[in-house]
């Protein structure tokens, strides 16, 4: 038995893949078939946000699988509807509904056909931006912007639009300043959205914080995307598939501005159950809700709201509260920016550190901190980040790279010494791979 014969694994070439094989974890710690114990510093695809193996959690999936496994979506279940009712409370959007997926692409796929559902037009276009991840199934890829897959899908043939990223540090405009940046970007995609020619643009859809893509947008941008899509009756799709759950600070990223944030739509999981099981969600504000009421749905899946991944999430959505979690990644988020800013003062190497709201955080590697030239062509990955990856794990530290960013995402229950002990040895690697 040979997992590297016998299965095809995600974003890798296959014949190079050669990864241990994992058997145990513990909070922010996993552990491989060797004994070898393993700090994880990105939650592993930035999704285990309450840690490995959470015990209330665990609780809550036996307790459940004791009694009910499975129902489908035409049936009703307890903990489908419980956890349903946490998150419209916990996201203010009472009145609402919400529609369980498998995952966060099949989510961003669903809040796009429910936005064109309610705006009736089936071919109205979808905006979104360029370096951006909303996953890999084909209509997914369709909607990012990844120059990975970008070869793979027509985003035309999907009804998709891009618009460049607010991206501060390469402002597609020249803008040195976050404002300036911001407003740019946002005039930007209303003329966008002005010029479509009918039946135009039915909804917006953005990643608001945390994205593998390392993009951390300037803080006016959002609230100043909401005030122009309202403006033109174009929906907003907040992607909180990564940034929700206390990843970015708070519940859900867009919750920083309040009322001035609040999306039409917005798109969940990882979080949703720590990822200790498989679920992914879209809620619908109240307006949004009642425009599908008393329309067919045409859309299915089997495993949509299975009842053992809602009792997942109704634990995980728990957890977070009775642990004061959301509260603690903003501590421990201040605190760890600050500690990156401080590898920038001292490592040339370091262009640029995004992040500062939560347990998130990109740290871009450049090779001229003038010219701001990265140290390999997006989406290559550099040697030299090759080379840490591989001391960090020989001393039992894993961290996630993209490009020539790494990307800084531990899980919220992580230890502040552990999380000192990580940033330490960042500050070491790069020393000694910088200096060699």
């Amino acid at each position: 038995m040979s997992e590297r014969t016998d299965v095809l694994h995600s974003w890798c070439v296959q014949a190079e893949w050669d990864a241990p094989t994992i058997v145990s974890g513990e909070g922010a710690f996993f552990t491989d078939e060797n004994g070898h114990r393993y700090l994880d510093m990105s939650s592993l695809a930035e999704c285990m946000n309450l840690g490995h193996q959470h015990p209330a959690i665990i609780q809550a999936i036996q307790a459940q699988a004791a009694q009910l496994c499975f129902v489908t979506n035409s049936w009703g279940a307890i903990p489908r509807a419980a956890l349903a009712r946490r998150l419209l409370e916990k996201s203010g959007f009472e009145g609402g509904r919400v529609y369980f997926t498998l995952g966060g692409a099949d989510a961003n796929e669903h809040a796009v056909k429910f936005a064109r559902l309610a705006c009736g037009q089936s071919a109205a276009k979808v905006i979104t931006r360029e370096r951006s991840y909303h996953g890999a199934s084909y209509a997914a890829m369709a909607l990012s912007g990844d120059a990975r897959t970008e070869g793979q899908v027509d985003p035309a043939a999907f009804g998709v639009l891009r618009v460049p990223a607010p991206y501060l540090y390469r402002c597609a405009f020249g803008s040195t300043d976050a404002i300036t940046c911001a407003t740019r970007h946002v005039a930007h995609l209303a003329e966008v959205i002005d010029r479509t020619p009918p039946p135009g643009v039915a909804a917006v859809l953005m990643e608001v914080d945390a994205g593998t893509n390392g993009i951390v947008a300037p803080r006016a941008y959002w609230p100043m995307l909401r005030e122009a899509t309202a403006r033109r009756r174009v929906l907003l799709i907040a992607d909180e598939v990564m940034s929700g759950f206390g990843r970015c600070g708070e519940w859900f990223a867009w919750q920083r501005d309040g009322e001035a944030g609040r999306p039409d739509l917005m798109t969940l999981a990882k979080g949703l159950t720590g990822a200790h099981l498989p679920l992914g969600a879209v809620v619908l504000s109240q307006a949004v809700a009642a425009t599908v009421e008393h329309q067919q749905l045409f859309t299915g899946l089997t495993y949509a709201g299975h009842p053992l991944s809602c009792a997942a999430g109704l634990a995980a959505v728990q957890a977070y509260a009775d642990e004061a979690l959301i509260e603690r990644s903003r501590h421990l988020g201040a605190e760890l920016y600050r500690a990156l800013q401080a590898l920038k003062n001292r490592h040339a190497v370091i262009g640029d550190v995004r992040g500062g709201d939560g347990l998130f955080a990109v740290i871009e590697l450049v090779a001229d901190r003038a010219s701001k030239t990265p140290l390999a062509p997006w989406p290559q990955t550099p040697p030299l980040l090759r080379e840490l990856v591989m001391r960090a794990k020989d001393v039992g530290v894993s961290f996630a790279t993209r490009g020539h960013l790494i990307i800084i995402a531990p899980p919220l229950v992580i230890a502040e010494h552990d999380l000192s002990a990580a940033v330490a040895l960042l500050d070491r690697l790069l020393s000694e791979l910088t200096h060699a």
